[in-house]
């Protein structure tokens, strides 16, 4: 496939703060990303247990009803005392314990739900899966993933959602006390879009 035919592709996101992250770093390939909710495109369901497969349906929807090529991501916290989860359901882990869906409230709950386990091992993962057509029977796959340890409180004031409480080893602090572009570099959504910019250049261009 050319270049000229993925010079634009729809973002199968509404989130404005992920379409400027994405546009950052795809911008060296020459890709305009344009979110489907620009192009009137509803948002998908997302029925499935695993972010592979969520990222799939929005990518192939989103493809489908633009006639674009399509880029989506779904992404979450996995910990290791919860045999994984919440997974999938990490942006509505909050309500699962009677509370709003919000960040600070997930994290609330979060640290509850961990009062008195030993094991606070968790990973932040990102999976970006791309698709040129509804039926591209090859869609490009790649997942970032950062292991760390969900601190005590949070702490610092950078970053979203689990990054006060996402404690990364390596630099001795968490995500929110990075500077932005430090954790953008090392952060799982930061590694699945250098892997995904890798497999559109060697693929797709």
């Amino acid at each position: 496939m050319s270049a000229v035919a993925v010079a634009r592709i729809v973002l199968a996101s509404n989130n404005r703060g992920k379409l400027a992250e994405l546009q950052a770093m795809l911008a060296p390939l020459g890709i305009e990303l344009v979110r489907q909710a620009d192009l009137g495109i509803s948002e998908a369901e997302e029925p499935h247990r695993t972010f592979v497969e969520n990222a799939l349906a929005k990518a192939r929807h989103a493809a489908q009803a633009s006639g674009l090529p399509a880029l989506a991501d779904d992404a979450g916290l996995c910990v290791e005392a919860f045999g994984g989860l919440p997974g999938v359901d990490t942006a509505f882990y909050a309500t699962q314990f009677g509370y709003a869906k919000s960040d600070d409230n997930n994290v609330r709950a979060l640290l509850e739900q961990l009062r008195g386990e030993p094991n606070r091992r968790a990973a932040l993962v990102s999976t970006l899966v791309a698709v040129r057509t509804p039926d591209d029977p090859e869609p490009l796959i790649a997942v970032g993933r950062v292991a760390g340890e969900i601190a005590a409180e949070p702490v610092g004031s950078n970053g979203f959602g689990f990054d006060p409480v996402m404690f990364i080893p390596a630099f001795g602090q968490t995500f929110a006390q990075l500077p932005v572009e430090v954790k953008n570099a090392n952060s799982h959504r930061g590694q699945a879009a250098r892997q995904m910019m890798g497999l559109m250049k060697e693929r797709w261009l």
